[in-house]
């Protein structure tokens, strides 16, 4: 399913070729032009534009669905410019909306230079995978989008990924029943989010028939496995997301408390913690005071 097409070189054509190869590849979060110089300059096959970087560190916001379809399609456009010949694969989120949405955000994709991208199973607005209190759309609803996706794409080659998000809110074994539907239904490669333990890491290697991309998030949900273990279960894709960004941080706040900068009190481990000190909370406030409400305003 991921043999690369005998077709003139595009980005979709490189990733597919180093999947070819067998192995496990890694792509470190990238969310700037900054932080895409590195990971080039550093020898990584891949990078992984990280939905929450760009929030987080582009935007100063906390990555639960705030970020538009515009804001991420640029900043595609500027890290894959970067990057050069180094594939990169993107966060597209929901694709914001529905089928015909989505097929647009391919397209933008697709011109922005993306080798692969990602649509995940969540409703909108969607949440940072590690986060609780996710909801999703149906599964069949989910095929409907993933196939404009596949139709929309002008590039056979560009790589497309169906995440599900259902291990939190529905359970493993819900999870890898719809990631083996949206492998029959055509994706790619498969992402079920946040797994939580070995086990589970083993379990849909074992159970979902297709090339796998699993998620790294530093202090998130999923432990931190070996690249080595990852490819001998089957593995083929792991993304990093906070593999710059946490060290930027944690680094910032260090050199900035040694210019006598206070540190912020009371910060929650992990991705909410990140989350937090761009506003969490007072987003999170205001959907709240807005829950009960329906969309039409009714």
């Amino acid at each position: 399913m991921i043999q690369p097409q005998h077709r003139p070189s595009t980005p979709g054509r490189r990733l597919r070729s180093l999947l070819a190869q067998g192995g496990l590849v890694t792509a470190p979060g990238v969310f700037d032009g900054l932080s895409a110089h590195l990971v080039a300059r550093t020898g990584f096959g891949a990078a992984y534009l990280s939905g929450a970087g760009v929030s987080v560190a582009g935007l100063g916001l906390p990555d639960i669905g705030l970020t538009t379809a515009t804001e991420m399609t640029e900043r595609a456009r500027i890290v894959a410019d970067v990057l050069g010949e180094v594939p990169l694969i993107a966060d597209a989120d929901t694709g914001y909306g529905g089928p015909v949405n989505v097929a647009r955000t391919v397209r933008g994709y697709e011109r922005a230079g993306v080798a692969a991208l990602h649509l995940e199973d969540q409703a909108f607005p969607k949440k940072c995978g590690h986060l609780p209190d996710k909801e999703l759309i149906s599964a069949a609803a989910f095929t409907d989008r993933l196939d404009a996706a596949l139709q929309a794409r002008t590039d056979d080659d560009l790589v497309v990924i169906a995440r599900t998000d259902a291990r939190g809110p529905l359970g493993l074994d819900e999870a890898i029943d719809r990631a083996g539907c949206y492998a029959a239904a055509g994706a790619d490669v498969i992402f079920v989010e946040a797994p939580q333990d070995i086990g589970e890491i083993e379990k849909i290697a074992a159970q979902v028939d297709a090339p796998l991309l699993i998620n790294m998030v530093q202090g998130g949900l999923t432990p931190d496995t070996a690249p080595g273990t990852l490819a001998a279960l089957g593995y083929r894709i792991a993304i990093h997301p906070g593999a710059l960004l946490a060290p930027y941080v944690l680094h910032g706040l260090e050199a900035l408390a040694r210019l006598g900068g206070a540190m912020p009190a009371d910060l929650t481990p992990g991705p909410q913690g990140l989350f937090e000190l761009v506003g969490l909370r007072a987003w999170s406030a205001i959907g709240e005071r807005h829950r009960d409400h329906t969309e039409d305003g009714a």
